[in-house]
């Protein structure tokens, strides 16, 4: 995806303000909103309009798709250690408080697809969503661009799958159910831990874990599995065994289809803003961090697999797994390196949304 081939439509009668600052997608290529409502409160929308929307994924990119649209950038939920924040330097917006606060809306994201989907050029490849800012955050409620976006993957009745913490995604649950009755749909949903304190500083604009977890257990009630992303697992914070089973414990209850830990990474830009968030609420912890990250962005591989092996076996204990009749729950394997033959990476590549 590249910005400069954004553009709006050289109107203005709706009575929106044009951009004043000409150098965050050139001149007269946004159209700026603020609502004074609670729930926008502090919040700047941008809205674009988006020649494409249909973005692939880097070929050394490791991620089991090719395909993603992302309706949104910049996210609300505020995560503090969003790896997507590095994005919004691109625009030359703020990767701290402007991630969280300046939105950028892609406002013909179905209409866009729609047409991108009716192409000769389109092989009907999966395509994943959420896979860099959450399709679902608040903003969604406002701009509901993912019912024509669930409704035109329909309409050609093409894979695809979403990766939210939003719960909002239940207002969409009718449109998914016809969805899966004509193609490929998967549905996963983040839950890295469910201590509520670490939830209300480390993940201050999303619902809470146990919200998160009755969407996955309203989406299995209807037909729909649904796994959980246990990401991310935050070192000495989120990682104790009691911590670890008290999650995997609350994620089989909710009826999850899999779980997948991933340990968190902090790569630039999310770093520095979630060694500023640890310094302020743990700073006893920094030195640790300091330590552990020394050589990148990623934990030690010998930390990832200690996550990764105490949430499998964790996930066998309670079940957690795909069921077939007369055969007893199991847990579904995560595919690694060794699994798949492919060569051990230099950093191991995470899922967003992180």
């Amino acid at each position: 995806m590249r910005w400069e081939n954004l553009t709006v439509d050289p109107g203005g009668s709706d009575g929106h303000s044009r951009a004043a600052d000409a150098a965050l997608f050139g001149a007269d290529a946004v159209t700026i909103r603020t609502f004074d409502t609670p729930e926008f409160r502090g919040i700047t929308f941008h809205e674009v309009r988006a020649r494409s929307v249909l973005n692939r994924v880097p070929g050394a990119s490791r991620m089991p798709f090719e395909w993603t649209v992302n309706p949104y950038r910049g996210c609300s939920h505020a995560c503090v250690y969003c790896f997507a924040r590095k994005t919004h330097s691109y625009l030359d917006l703020d990767t701290g408080i402007g991630f969280d606060t300046q939105i950028v809306v892609k406002v013909n994201a179905p209409e866009v697809l729609r047409r991108q989907l009716a192409s000769r050029r389109w092989q009907g490849d999966h395509v994943a969503m959420g896979t860099n800012v959450d399709c679902y955050q608040r903003a969604e409620g406002r701009y509901r661009l993912m019912p024509g976006i669930i409704s035109a993957l329909t309409e050609h009745a093409n894979p695809f799958s979403i990766l939210t913490k939003g719960t909002l995604i239940l207002r969409d649950l009718d449109l998914l159910i016809r969805a899966a009755q004509v193609t490929d749909v998967g549905i996963s949903v983040s839950v890295g831990f469910t201590d509520t304190e670490l939830w209300r500083t480390v993940e201050p604009g999303t619902p809470a874990p146990e919200r998160r977890l009755d969407v996955v257990r309203t989406l299995g009630e209807h037909g729909i599995g649904c796994g959980v992303l246990m990401a991310p697992v935050v070192p000495f914070l989120s990682d104790h065994p009691a911590q670890l089973r008290e999650t995997v414990r609350a994620i089989a209850e909710a009826g999850a289809t899999s779980v997948t830990p991933l340990t968190l990474h902090l790569r630039p830009g999310a770093r520095e803003w979630f060694m500023s968030w640890l310094g302020r609420h743990h700073p006893h912890l920094v030195p640790r961090y300091e330590r552990l990250y020394a050589e990148g962005a990623y934990a030690p591989r010998w930390y990832q697999r200690r996550i990764t092996r105490q949430v499998h076996e964790l996930a066998q204990e309670y079940g957690i797994g795909p069921t077939r009749a007369g055969l007893a729950r199991r847990i579904r394997p995560v595919p690694t390196t060794e699994d798949t033959g492919l060569p051990v990476p230099s950093e191991p590549t995470q899922l967003t949304l992180m």
